[in-house]
């Protein structure tokens, strides 16, 4: 809950979305709202509809409300976008991304390649941990190294191809690749986030998971697993002081309990709203819609290392099955896009010649004759409000596999950690055989799209040695269009093979107060250093 001394000005609340990914028109329709005229009276907002901000006063305290909290405070130990929200508060990567996308320094001042297989990075001589000790070049080069050990670390498969990074000076790491890895700077803004090496090796992995000790602009105060994880403001930080002085980020997986918690004030950010309930917020003056179309899409995950999605024409089935416009439109409102390949429009590697699935249900029929596997009985499994609709998109495609004369279909809805932790083993076998999922690539590359899920790692679900070929070249291929067009073919083979049910490109959907300043971002990251207090 805001506590600062502000203003009761009511300003109007209003969704907007135009991101990096795409750029969608959204119907006014959809929000009831008339299309050709607006006769609310003039504010002094921004002109999306954000109040505008006042820096230089104080919120003494601010909740975050998701759809899950974080079981972990090891920055290794996953990779879903609700935990990153909370520890990135405290730890921080190397380089980050600006909203358009683009990299901009952060603990690392200046970044270059050096050689082919060589990057270099100049930290900053002026960051301090937690607990009052200088950061050097060695904690950052740990901090690489440690979430780059596959033994250790769930992002070991997606930070790159790094062989070692090491430090060179004090305040210098040079990285040592094992391929060109032409995407390295944006895998260091989303992985390696920055521990002290000595600090963790006193730590045993129970205190690793329940303790922190970052470099960001705020430390740890209190955490409870499955229930909330409070911070305060660092003094020492070496950045900008931020606005909030006390943070909680908190979560539930009911969507009607986040719109509850924040027009009853308890919340002043809420993700995931609900499209069905965005007029109940637009018609609250004390809240406000904030939005953005993701770097997010949503599919269907069918391991092929057994029947009957080891079959090339019953994953094909499924596709023609599933009716993604129908789900965008009468599950979603609108707020959404047909996607056809693992790798969004306006990322680097898409590719435009390939269309979605279109829905053909005797297509589907005649597929699963075909594969030998008809009569088949299938349970799509789901986690429970971590994406927008998941649960209700869950339940749709199953009807429309379950409307097929030769296949039955129904879901089952998992806790979302219960779900994760078995589809990040790297073992096809602990997880279900089908099962609805979303990846964000904060890269805006191909390669983070799919070498992943395609790749021997902690989330491979999909074995195919011509896949694997097209990414390795990928990896080692300095040439930009050259590398572009390896990643363009893997994405339309991968919709070929029908490696994945392709759904929707998700929209990020956030309730926020009206007393603070705040702008959502494509990438889906919440920064309390963001928020400000509302003039």
């Amino acid at each position: 809950m805001v506590r600062e001394a502000g203003t009761d000005e009511t300003r109007r609340s209003f969704l907007k979305f135009a991101g990096a990914a795409t750029a969608t028109a959204v119907v006014a329709g959809c929000l009831g709202e008339d299309d050709d005229e607006d006769d609310t009276p003039a504010t002094d907002d921004d002109e999306d509809g954000t109040p505008a901000a006042d820096e230089d006063v104080d919120i003494d305290e601010v909740t975050v409300t998701q759809g899950s909290v974080t079981d972990t405070l090891d920055p290794i130990d996953h990779n879903d976008t609700p935990t990153w929200n909370i520890l990135d508060q405290a730890y921080e990567p190397l380089v980050y991304r600006d909203r358009d996308g683009e990299l901009i320094s952060l603990v690392a001042t200046e970044f270059e390649r050096t050689d082919d297989l060589v990057v270099e990075l100049e930290l900053r001589d002026d960051v301090v941990f937690h607990n009052g000790e200088d950061m050097t070049a060695e904690d950052a080069a740990f901090s690489i190294n440690r979430t780059n050990d596959p033994d250790q670390s769930q992002q070991a498969g997606v930070i790159g191809a790094i062989d070692e990074a090491e430090a060179v000076d004090d305040t210098t790491v040079e990285i040592t690749l094992e391929s060109a890895e032409p995407a390295i700077f944006r895998n260091l803004s989303a992985f390696g986030r920055i521990q002290q090496e000595s600090w963790v090796e006193e730590r045993d992995d129970d205190e690793l998971a329940t303790e922190i000790n970052g470099t960001g602009p705020y430390e740890l105060v209190d955490f409870e697993e499955g229930s909330h994880v409070d911070y305060e403001r660092f003094d020492d930080y070496w950045g900008d002081e931020p606005a909030v002085v006390e943070a909680r980020f908190d979560g539930t997986g009911d969507d009607g309990a986040r719109v509850a918690s924040l027009q009853g004030g308890d919340s002043d950010i809420i993700t995931d709203v609900a499209v069905e309930q965005i007029s109940e917020i637009q018609g609250d003056d004390d809240v406000r819609i904030e939005g953005e179309p993701s770097i997010r899409c949503l599919f269907l995950v069918m391991p092929n290392n057994d029947g009957p999605f080891d079959s090339h024409e019953f994953r094909q089935a499924m596709n023609y099955a599933v009716d993604v416009d129908s789900i965008i439109e009468s599950l979603l409102n609108g707020f959404g896009e047909p996607t056809s390949q693992p790798t969004l429009e306006g990322m680097f590697g898409y590719n435009p010649d390939v269309d979605p699935y279109p829905h053909d249900p005797e297509e589907a029929e005649s597929l699963v004759a075909e594969s030998g596997y008809e009569d088949e009985e299938i349970t799509i499994v789901t986690p429970t409000g971590r994406y927008l609709a998941d649960t209700d998109i869950a339940a749709q495609c199953a009807s429309d596999i379950d409307s097929l004369d030769n296949v039955s279909a129904s879901h089952d809805e998992w806790e979302t950690q219960e779900l994760f932790d078995v589809t990040d083993t790297g073992t096809m076998e602990d997880s279900p055989d089908i099962f609805l999922i979303g990846w964000g690539n904060p890269t805006f590359d191909g390669a983070y799209a799919m070498n992943p899920w395609f790749m021997e790692g902690p989330f491979w679900h999909f074995e195919s040695e011509e896949m694997e070929d097209l990414l390795t070249q990928a990896a080692d291929e300095p040439d930009e269009d050259a590398r572009e067009d390896l990643l363009m073919q893997a994405n339309e083979l991968a919709h070929d093979e029908a490696a994945w049910v392709f759904l929707n490109q998700q929209y990020s959907i956030y309730g926020a107060s009206e007393d603070i300043a705040w702008e959502a971002r494509n990438d889906e990251d919440i920064l309390l250093k963001e928020i400000f207090a509302a003039e």
